[in-house]
């Protein structure tokens, strides 16, 4: 299969392009900037320079990549800009969406996030509403993951792949990160709301089987919920911190998300449960 990759120097994507590769598909990755080309040819990759707010020159490029499928992982958000990033899924993937319709692609598998459900009790699944009535600044968003899936959903096949929170190397979740340093200020208190990891090697794998998987979303996450209160001390004690504060209770929304339906599609998470994969990528040494 040819793909065209949009967001292949990211943290998923810096795992999913030798993955392509090994299985066989031809690549054309895309980035904004001209720095980063060699190191994609040099991975296997054809590069082209291109940023997909651009609607006219991501046309072009999409329309002369040629591809059968488009791979969307792009994110703006190594500088927490989520204003940045917003506007990536609001704008930016209706035009990816646009050019690969005009180019004649049938699917198409994006990279959207699990944390957009309406509250309740137990893990979300798939048929469950978004919380599109949130208070700001949830609001925004889930509007902006909203838009993200209408416009994917507008492809034959466009699969979206609702994943959890990445944590591994590059992700806000590594051992030398912002988080890490929130933890070690005890800026994070440990709280009952839920949460739902997901190593970011299990995303890229993900993504590379869903390539052959139906449309619509799917959650991508570990299968143990986290709350707080058992994640953020193993964190802290695992990077040094002191002992996190503690606050009781949770956000109605804050309930993690069920996998049953990736893993009846095939997909099986390398990293289980968090507790091992914390161990894994935050220990010393």
């Amino acid at each position: 299969m040819r793909i065209f990759f949009a967001g292949a120097t990211g943290a998923v994507g810096r795992i999913l392009l030798p993955k392509l590769l090994a299985a066989g598909h031809s690549v054309v990755a895309s980035t904004r900037s001209a720095e980063h080309v060699a190191r994609l040819q040099a991975a296997g990759a054809e590069a082209v320079v291109v940023d997909v707010l651009d609607r006219s020159a991501l046309f072009a490029a999409v329309a002369q990549a040629r591809p059968d499928a488009v791979m969307h992982q792009l994110t703006d958000l190594s500088g927490r800009d989520f204003a940045a990033n917003n506007r990536l899924r609001v704008e930016g993937t209706p035009n990816l969406v646009d050019a690969a319709l005009a180019a004649g692609v049938s699917r198409m598998v994006a990279q959207s996030l699990y944390s957009i459900y309406g509250p309740g009790e137990g893990p979300a699944s798939e048929d469950e509403p978004m919380d599109l009535d949130a208070p700001p600044p949830r609001r925004s968003m889930i509007a902006g993951v909203h838009a993200l899936e209408q416009a994917v959903a507008r492809m034959p096949v466009g699969v979206a792949l609702r994943n959890g929170y990445f944590y591994g190397p590059g992700t806000w979740y590594a051992r030398e990160s912002l988080t890490t340093d929130q933890i070690r200020r005890s800026e994070i208190a440990a709280t009952g709301g839920v949460v739902s990891f997901l190593h970011v090697a299990d995303a890229a794998e993900a993504s590379l089987q869903a390539l052959s998987w139906p449309a619509g979303p799917v959650n991508i996450a570990d299968d143990e919920p986290a709350p707080g209160t058992a994640w953020v001390p193993l964190f802290a004690s695992l990077v040094g911190a002191p002992p996190p504060p503690v606050k009781p209770g949770r956000q109605p929304w804050e309930r993690g998300a069920s996998n049953a339906k990736a893993r009846g599609l095939g997909w099986v998470p390398a990293c289980p449960t968090w507790r091992t994969g914390f161990v894994q990528e935050l220990s010393a040494g």
